[in-house]
């Protein structure tokens, strides 16, 4: 079976990651496998710690999307692809790659993927999860503290300078693209039954 390629994209926090795990949780074990979008930052090691604190995370050019369309289009037809790891601590990308098999679903998540059409063609479904802004940055807050290690000066900067407004300019926009529109994400269980029968259907018995 050629892999049916979901992206879903959504601002920052809006809960895209719980419907990719919510969507991969409900199919058969192995079937479906997930890439983030966010795993495709350029590398900016050749960048002080300084300058990479003034670098437009938030903008389609800061991931590479070149790769991210290649290795789409070689799940078409190799077994596997090596996909890169980024480190947000540091800016920087990992040495070791992550394998992600051609499963018959995959599934990729992350805020600008419809606003790369290179990339937004790739996909055979394309939804985009439609969260309040305030609960948005609140899950962002938490997610930078928790997950990240960043103090709230950081957050509040990059959010003003760059989230907020690279949002309104590429990611709102994007919405457009979509086949489908998921008000709450994960939280919208009648909207994820439909997707989740959409996909077990493809899969067949």
């Amino acid at each position: 079976m050629v892999p049916f390629l979901v992206g879903i994209a959504g601002g920052t926090g809006s809960g895209k990651t719980t419907v990719a795990q919510k969507l991969v949780g409900a199919l058969p074990p192995g079937r479906a496998a997930v890439i983030e979008h966010d795993w495709y930052y350029l590398d900016r090691s050749h960048l002080t710690p300084e300058e990479r604190a003034f670098v437009n995370f938030d903008e389609p050019g800061a991931l590479d999307n070149a790769r991210l369309a290649s290795d789409l289009r070689a799940l078409k037809t190799d077994a596997f692809i090596d996909c890169p790891q980024y480190d947000f601590a540091t800016h920087t990308r990992r040495a070791a790659d992550k394998r992600v098999p051609a499963s018959p679903i995959v599934i990729v998540e992350g805020i600008l993927l419809f606003a790369v059409p290179e990339v937004r063609e790739l996909f055979d479904l394309r939804l985009y999860v439609d969260t309040d802004d305030d609960i948005r940055l609140l899950r962002r807050i938490r997610r930078d503290v928790e997950e990240r290690g960043r103090d709230m000066e950081s957050i509040e900067s990059q959010y003003r300078n760059t989230v907020r407004p690279m949002h309104r300019l590429h990611v709102a926009p994007s919405r457009e693209h979509a086949h489908l529109i998921i008000p709450e994400g994960g939280d919208n269980a009648p909207a994820l039954e439909v997707i989740v029968g959409r996909l077990l259907h493809l899969l067949g018995p």
